[in-house]
């Protein structure tokens, strides 16, 4: 057994080897709860489900620990609210529920362990006492900032330069900076915003954290640090994860571990000419697309590119993914339960979760399944559940989720009844009103069934 994936901080592809094999910690940045994911979020989501589920395979159901955060404190969030004249817990409660629907829909298995920032701020105070206490921070109008050119190794994670690390600042340089990189680590509360009382010698009475420090303090707390794998999207490369390392290598003792010991950052979705993304409004929810399509087609068309690779969100896209689907559950119909997992989509997943060769795999088993191979058809089912998919009868799969079942099933009593008493002109009446809703009939040896289309 042995796992390898691309590294983002060494640039290369490892050899995944957790600290302790009984104990393999694995952390996720979730989303900022302000507003619905888009399905760029999801993407994240789904990659990291599918790592976790790999690694439970390889080493035990209850070997991997897998956090996955939810920012429930920030600029964003306090906007949202204040636009809607509510307090911030109803915003970030809806978001989260949100959050929560959307994954579970798309066949993401729940963290382990869902750590809320605003329930770790004592954490996150002491990190940043520890911090000034050993010079790597500094108090400033109010604010504390990390002081980056206390760090050397700054910048390795996202391969950036001093010129570049300032040109990708995300804000205004602020005259109480001594760097313009350096970066937030608590922040000014005004009366009425969310704060927390902060200790006098930082220059504040109320204050809340910064966005960066958040992740450091919740890995720490929960799973503790350096951990073995950190997932996140391309776009937290820099600043954010970057960000974190810094914090979490000057605030421990972590040796050579850069918090983590490897870095997994998820390729971004692209909708027309450019990155999905919610403060360009060119976005998509996952609750807009489970309006027509199954979960499991949203999550097949996420899986469909490999996940450290941009993807082109599509109709066509997800028409693939169904086709492609829809042939997987007539292969699987009937099939054994329990096979084990073909070493073929194992050895797809170990290489880098390598998604496009593990569903060439499924395909490979599937026109097996077609010539009558039971055990290719039991491989096919079990391999698709270790990627997620298969949660459904293959007769459910087909019938979809019409909430007129019984309707339809009437019906075709209905038409069975008038073939047999040779009534051509019912039958085909029914057969053609169906087929206008998107209801398909397949007539065989053993009578008609249907699905839609």
């Amino acid at each position: 057994m042995t796992i390898r994936l691309h590294d983002s901080y060494s640039g290369g592809k490892t050899v995944f080897s957790p600290a302790d094999p009984s104990r393999v910690t694995v952390y996720c940045c979730g989303p900022t709860v302000y507003s619905a994911p888009h399905i760029g979020n999801a993407r994240a989501g789904v990659a990291a489900d599918l790592a976790v589920r790999l690694l439970r395979h390889e080493y035990g159901a209850d070997s991997v620990l897998y956090a996955r955060n939810l920012t429930d404190i920030d600029d964003k969030i306090m906007a949202a609210a204040k636009a809607r004249g509510v307090g911030i817990g109803v915003v970030t409660d809806e978001a989260t529920g949100a959050y929560h629907a959307d994954m579970a829909a798309l066949g993401c298995l729940p963290p382990d362990i869902e750590p809320r920032a605003t329930g770790h701020i004592e954490e996150m105070q002491a990190l940043i006492g520890t911090l000034l206490s050993r010079g790597h921070a500094y108090a400033a109008e109010g604010h504390v900032l990390f002081d980056v050119g206390s760090f050397p190794d700054y910048g390795r994670l996202s391969k950036l330069d001093r010129d570049a690390i300032e040109a990708g600042a995300r804000v205004e340089v602020a005259p109480y900076k001594r760097d313009p990189a350096d970066f937030v680590l608590w922040k000014p509360s005004a009366d009425d915003e969310p704060g927390w009382d902060a200790p006098e010698d930082w220059g504040a009475s109320r204050g809340r954290p910064g966005w960066h420090l958040e992740c450091s303090a919740m890995i720490a707390a929960v799973l503790g640090a350096p951990i073995d794998l950190h997932m996140g999207g391309q776009d937290l490369r820099f600043p954010h994860h970057e960000n974190e390392i810094a914090q979490s290598c000057c605030s421990a003792d972590l040796s050579s571990v850069p918090l983590a010991r490897v870095w997994l950052h998820n390729g971004m979705l692209r909708l027309g000419e450019g990155k999905m993304s919610k403060s360009l409004g060119n976005i998509i929810t996952p609750r807009e697309l489970l309006e027509s399509w199954p979960g499991e087609v949203i999550r097949f068309a996420l899986l469909s590119a490999q996940y450290r690779q941009p993807l082109e969100w599509s109709e066509e896209l997800l028409t693939s993914a169904r086709t492609q689907l829809d042939r997987f559950y007539r292969a699987v119909d009937g099939a054994a339960e329990g096979a084990a997992v073909p070493e073929t989509v194992l050895d797809a997943l170990r290489d880098d979760l390598n998604t496009p060769a593990a569903l060439a795999a499924l395909h490979e088993l599937r026109e097996k399944a077609g010539q009558g191979d039971a055990e290719a058809a039991a491989g096919l089912l079990s391999g698709g559940r270790l990627m997620g998919f298969f949660g459904m009868e293959a007769g459910a799969w087909f019938k979809g989720e019409g909430g007129d079942d019984a309707r339809i099933d009437a019906l075709l009593k209905e038409r069975a009844e008038a073939r047999k008493s040779r009534d051509f002109a019912r039958a085909d009446e029914i057969r053609d009103s169906l087929a206008a809703e998107g209801i398909v009939i397949e007539d065989g040896p053993e009578g008609a069934t249907w699905r839609r289309a």
